[in-house]
């Protein structure tokens, strides 16, 4: 399933928990690391799994995950009784072993470090993982450079694993910046042409921006409808323009109708 965006909201803030889902995410992502002091993790974890239980589920219910704190036991034991459907984000991943303690839930591994990008094809084709993220602040600071061509270098990195491993394309890192706007717009756009798909948010105000990111030109749209319909017509294998057709276009177009089918009705 291809999601365009997720958005994190603290474990210890269960007051937000409905709001988050009602932002209208592809995915909500209940945290118990990074944004959860130490002095509340255990509190978190317990608010986020009474959240997770007490609900009545809904077909408009996004994907839900819960970012667990590495290596940490209790996390694993208290959501082990949660739906199979509530997905778990595992930070600084860095060897397939590191998803072995998990059983029956899908995983989205997180690559934080050198040794994780370096390990990223045998990370996403581990039979729990059904996809992989960077995390680049953590990974800009352990190498030392926030740099263009040190991130692109990582995305493209997680691309090809991902797509090596038969999984979808990685969704985006947080951007850090919620009042830039345009910068928002412009680097999800450049992740998409990096073959990336979809984005995290830490505010809901950047799920609007995103989408946007997204949405295919009218252009583009229209040459991947006229792709799909030359493939699909025998002896037919030219564009209205005349311009020369071949299977190779077909994931092309695919992705573009993707990412449109993507858009909810209401943002288009």
């Amino acid at each position: 399933m291809t999601l365009l965006t997720a958005l994190y909201v603290p474990g210890n803030r269960p007051d937000r928990f409905g709001k988050a889902v009602g932002a209208g995410a592809d995915m909500v992502i209940l945290d118990l690391e990074d944004s959860v002091p130490r002095a509340d993790k255990t509190s978190a974890r317990a608010a986020v799994v009474r959240w997770l239980e007490s609900r009545h589920p809904t077909d408009r219910d996004p994907v839900f995950q819960i970012r667990i704190n590495p290596g940490d036991a209790a996390d694993l034991e208290a959501v082990a009784d949660l739906p199979p459907t509530v997905e778990l984000r595992l930070p600084k991943a860095t060897q397939p072993d590191d998803m072995d303690a998990i059983r029956g839930r899908a995983v989205t591994a997180l690559l934080e470090n050198a040794l994780g990008v370096e390990n990223a094809f045998a990370i996403a084709r581990h039979p729990a993982v059904t996809r992989v993220a960077l995390g680049e602040s953590d990974l800009a600071s352990e190498l030392g450079s926030d740099s263009d061509a040190v991130l692109d270098f990582a995305r493209l990195r997680l691309v090809f694993a991902a797509r090596a491993a038969g999984i979808e394309a990685p969704m985006m890192s947080v951007y850090p910046r919620i009042q830039d706007a345009e910068g928002l717009l412009r680097d999800t756009v450049h992740g998409l042409t990096l073959g990336m798909v979809g984005r995290t948010a830490v505010h809901p105000t950047q799920l609007a921006i995103i989408r946007e990111a997204h949405r295919p030109s009218t252009d583009e749209l229209s040459w991947a409808e006229s792709v799909q319909i030359a493939m699909a017509t025998d002896g037919v294998r030219t564009l209205p323009d005349g311009s020369m057709v071949d299977p190779a276009m077909i994931g092309r177009a695919e992705q573009i109708l993707v990412r449109h089918r993507a858009i909810p009705p209401e943002d288009s």
